[in-house]
């Protein structure tokens, strides 16, 4: 009764991709091929950057966070217009990154959703969880976020430490 992430891990208010992941569909003809499958990163931030090139619009000079992803609108998927993904909750709480197919959850708390359903339209309750170590997940091949690889895969996670490092010092 809170709605269902079908495969995915967790819900709304998590860096869970339950919590983010949504699907994104465009109709526009003799643009976007009918039928095309796109598993590229994008983010609502890119919404505004991609808009305004398909309609020779002219942004601000203020920095914004979102890349302009119309090639991937178009079927061009050799571009990879957005490299990563800052998972950022609460008050400038940087949960999570994405980085192509590998996702590093930082340590953090959260409220899970993972108890028992609610009935009557009402979600389930929520239990504070705390994610003590940083975890790893290749998100193609895990996007229910279930087998944690990190042990397998430590130069794949210290690849993304240096994004969050980054990440920090930029925007806390």
């Amino acid at each position: 009764h809170g709605g269902s992430a079908g495969g995915l891990r967790e819900g709304k208010t998590t860096c869970w991709e339950g919590g983010q992941r949504v699907p994104f569909i465009i109709h526009w003809p003799e643009k976007v091929p009918a039928g095309t499958i796109c598993n590229k990163l994008g983010c609502a931030v890119d919404l505004l950057p991609t808009l305004a090139a398909i309609t020779d619009g002219k942004l601000s000079d203020n920095k914004i966070d979102g890349v302009d992803i119309s090639s991937l609108w178009e079927g061009d998927f050799s571009l990879e217009p957005r490299e990563t993904v800052l998972y950022y909750l609460g008050k400038n709480n940087l949960n999570a990154v994405r980085k192509g197919n590998w996702k590093l959850v930082l340590p953090h708390t959260y409220r899970s959703y993972d108890t028992e359903p609610g009935n009557d339209g009402h979600g389930g309750k929520r239990i504070q969880t705390v994610l003590e170590k940083p975890e790893l997940y290749n998100m193609m091949r895990d996007p229910g976020e279930q087998y944690n690889v990190i042990e397998y895969h430590p130069e794949k996670a210290a690849e993304i430490m240096a994004v969050v490092k980054k990440a920090r010092e930029e925007l806390g």
